[in-house]
């Protein structure tokens, strides 16, 4: 049978729609995104960050799409003598799991990193916090969204900044305005140490 230019078999497809199948995470239906902070200042941090990366990845129902560079950063809310110095990332995320299954996530990856609650801001392995689920504002106990203290933290807004320019803190703004209004101090690119996204 000959088919004709007219055939939709033989018609190139719209780029629109190209770019549309493009952008879909095929492994994920209606996926919200996240924002997930990770530090850590005991061990081999570097690897302890990326196997908390890793992990994630190899959670059903989420998918990591972008990691910040790593940042050295001195200790929050202690003197920084009493503690050695964190290397701390961003991470956003595509998930299907809601915020409640996102938290169980993010506890059970620190549990796999033998971290300890023992002291406020006390050391640890690995730190995995939601700092953002997609435009949720909650007030729940168990799990605040936004992050409380994120609008504060340098070590948050700035590796967040480099994977998302643009982004916004729900009810806070834009996040570099907020980093402008807290400044930098303390928080160091590392440009000698890279976190890999998953294959």
């Amino acid at each position: 049978m000959n088919r004709t230019p007219s055939d939709p078999t033989v018609q190139p497809v719209p780029a629109s729609v190209t770019e549309q199948v493009d952008a879909a995470d095929t492994t994920l239906s209606n996926p919200k995104m996240a924002v997930i902070s990770l530090g850590g200042n005991l061990g081999n941090r570097l690897e302890n960050l990326q196997g908390a990366i890793d992990a994630l990845e190899d959670t059903p129902g989420l998918r990591v799409k972008a990691v910040s560079p790593v940042y050295e950063t001195e200790p929050w809310g202690v003197d920084p003598d009493t503690q050695p110095s964190y290397l701390n990332a961003v991470v956003v995320v595509k998930t299907t799991l809601p915020p409640s299954s996102l938290l169980e996530r993010a506890h059970a990856v620190e549990e796999a990193f033998d971290r300890v609650r023992t002291q406020r801001w006390g050391a640890r392995t690995v730190d995995v916090d939601i700092v953002t689920y997609a435009d949720v504002v909650s007030d729940d106990p168990v799990l605040t969204l936004p992050h409380p203290r994120a609008r504060e933290r340098a070590f948050v807004l700035r590796p967040w900044l480099d994977v998302e320019p643009e982004a916004q803190l729900p009810g806070a703004g834009r996040v570099a305005d907020l980093l402008a209004g807290v400044g930098q101090e303390g928080v160091a690119v590392r440009d000698d140490l890279e976190l890999r996204l998953p294959d």
